[in-house]
C-alpha cells in the first residue's frame, strides 16, 4: 500500500509544477488574509507568531464565542463573524461556541456593576436562533459548533477547583473593570470571578489555536491564554475588533435601542442603514459591508447618499440575498423618493438622549400634546425609518420620522 506524501496525487505521483502551483495558491490566500485581518484588528498577540503560521500554511482552529445574553445577533456581531469566514474560506477550522453557560454568569467586561443573573431558560430562549442567525455570514455545514454547557455543565467541583487554582486572584482582579469598582466600592459578584476562567476554559476544551472577540473582550481573550499554559496546551493568538456604534455613535446595543438585527426584515436593515449620520458611511463600509477595498473605495468617491445606499445594499445582500436588497431599495425609495422629498430641505429636530418620538415632536411644538402623538401612533400614522412604531419609541440619532400624511422630520440626538 502506498502511504500519501506530499508528491503524490489520488492518481499517482504530482509533478512539480502543480506542486508549485497549489504552493502559491496556498500562500496567496495566506497573504490576502493577513492583509484583511491587519486592516481591520485592533491589536493582534502575537502578531509575528500568527503571521508566521499562516505563511506556513498550518490549518488552524479558530474560535469565536457568543453568550446569548439577548435573542438578536445584530450588526456589530457580523465584524468578527465575518473574519471567522475569511478564516473558514482560507481552509482554516472555524469554531463557533454559544456560551449558554457562561451566559447565566453575565460577562463582567465593561461593566460597572454586575449583571443580573439570567436563568437557563431565559438564556435557551435566547439562543434557539443563535446559530441559524450566525449562518448568514458564516457557512455552518463547514463549521465546527458547540455549546460551552457541553462541558463547563459537566464540571465536577473537583474540576472547578483545578480551573480556579491555575491563575491567581489577583490576576482576575487587575483587570480595567474590576479594579475600578474596587476603587469606587461597587460591589463584585464573587460568581463573576468564573467568567474569565470559564471562557478561558472553552479554549481548553476545542484546543483553540486563535480566539477572536471584540475590543472589550481583550482581558477574557489573553486570560484564555495563561489557562491553556495551566493545562498543557499553547497558548492562542489573540484578535479583537472595533466595537460598531449605532446612530447615536455610542456602542452598537439591544438594551440601547440603536441596534440594527441581524435577522430584522430587509426594508427595516436598509432604512436603519440610511439613517446612519454620514460620518459612520466609511467605517461601516470598511467593517459591516462585506465588499472588498476596491468596492469600497469606488463607493467613498460617491456623494454621502449615494454612498449610503451602496452600503445599504451590500449590507442586506450580506445578510439575505440581492433580491432582498433590490425589493428593499425599492420599497425605500417609494416611501420617500415618489413624494418628492429632498432630503436637504427635511426639517431637523434637535432632541436629546433617551427622549421618546412623542416628547420630541411635543417639545418642538409641531403637537400640542403627548396624548395626541400617542393617538396618531395608535391609528398608524407614526413611523421612524419606515417602520410604524409608538409613541415612547426612543428617538434615533439621524432618525426619520413620519407624523401623519405628509409631515416628515430628521432627528439629531445631541
Amino acid at each position: 500500500m502506498r502511504r500519501w506524501t506530499a508528491g503524490w496525487s489520488r492518481f499517482g505521483p504530482r509533478s512539480a509544477s502543480a506542486l508549485r502551483r497549489a504552493s502559491v495558491t496556498k500562500t496567496g490566500a495566506a497573504e490576502r488574509l493577513w492583509a484583511r485581518l491587519q486592516h481591520i484588528a485592533v491589536e493582534i498577540h502575537s502578531a509575528e507568531h500568527l503571521q508566521a503560521r499562516l505563511s506556513r500554511g498550518d490549518r488552524l482552529r479558530v474560535k469565536l464565542g457568543l453568550d446569548p445574553t439577548a435573542p438578536d445577533l445584530h450588526l456589530g456581531h457580523t465584524i468578527q463573524l465575518g473574519v471567522l469566514r475569511a478564516f473558514q474560506d482560507a481552509g482554516h477550522t472555524a469554531v463557533l461556541i454559544v456560551g449558554d453557560y457562561t451566559a447565566q454568569i453575565g460577562d463582567p467586561s465593561g461593566r460597572s456593576e454586575t449583571r443580573p443573573m439570567l436563568t437557563a431558560e431565559q438564556v435557551e430562549v435566547n439562543a434557539q436562533t443563535y446559530f441559524a442567525q450566525a449562518g448568514r455570514i458564516l457557512d455552518l455545514e463547514r463549521a465546527e459548533v458547540h455549546r460551552n454547557a457541553e462541558w463547563l455543565g459537566r464540571m465536577t467541583a473537583a474540576d472547578v477547583l483545578r480551573l480556579l487554582g491555575s491563575q491567581t486572584l489577583q490576576s482576575v482582579l487587575q483587570r480595567e473593570d474590576f479594579s475600578h469598582r474596587l476603587q469606587s466600592g461597587a460591589a463584585i459578584g464573587a460568581h463573576e470571578i468564573l467568567y474569565p476562567f470559564s471562557q478561558g476554559y472553552d479554549s481548553v476544551a476545542v484546543r483553540a489555536d486563535v480566539e477572536i472577540g471584540g475590543t472589550d473582550q481583550l482581558f477574557n481573550l489573553l486570560f484564555g491564554r495563561e489557562v491553556q499554559r495551566a493545562y498543557g496546551q499553547a497558548p492562542q493568538d489573540v484578535m479583537v475588533f472595533p466595537l460598531l456604534v449605532g446612530p447615536d455613535r455610542r456602542r452598537m446595543s439591544k438594551s440601547l435601542g440603536n441596534y440594527i438585527g441581524v435577522a430584522a426584515p430587509a426594508p427595516e436593515i436598509y432604512g436603519k442603514v440610511m439613517s446612519l449620520p454620514d460620518s459612520l458611511i466609511e467605517p461601516y463600509l470598511r467593517l459591516v459591508s462585506g465588499l472588498g477595498p476596491a468596492e469600497i473605495a469606488a463607493a467613498l468617491q460617491l456623494p454621502a447618499r449615494e454612498a449610503k445606499a451602496a452600503l445599504a445594499r451590500a449590507v442586506v445582500t450580506r445578510l439575505a440575498n440581492p433580491e432582498a436588497a433590490a425589493a428593499a431599495e425599492r420599497d425605500f425609495e417609494a416611501k420617500f423618493r415618489s413624494r418628492n422629498l429632498d432630503e436637504t430641505e427635511i426639517p431637523l429636530l434637535q432632541v436629546r438622549a433617551g427622549t421618546t418620538v412623542a416628547a420630541a415632536l411635543v417639545a418642538a411644538g409641531l403637537y400640542g400634546s403627548l396624548s395626541q402623538v400617542r393617538r396618531l401612533a395608535e391609528q398608524g400614522g407614526l413611523s421612524l425609518n419606515g417602520e410604524k412604531v409608538a409613541s415612547d419609541h426612543p428617538v434615533e440619532d439621524g432618525g426619520m420620522v413620519k407624523a401623519g400624511k405628509r409631515n416628515f422630520f430628521r432627528l439629531s440626538v445631541g
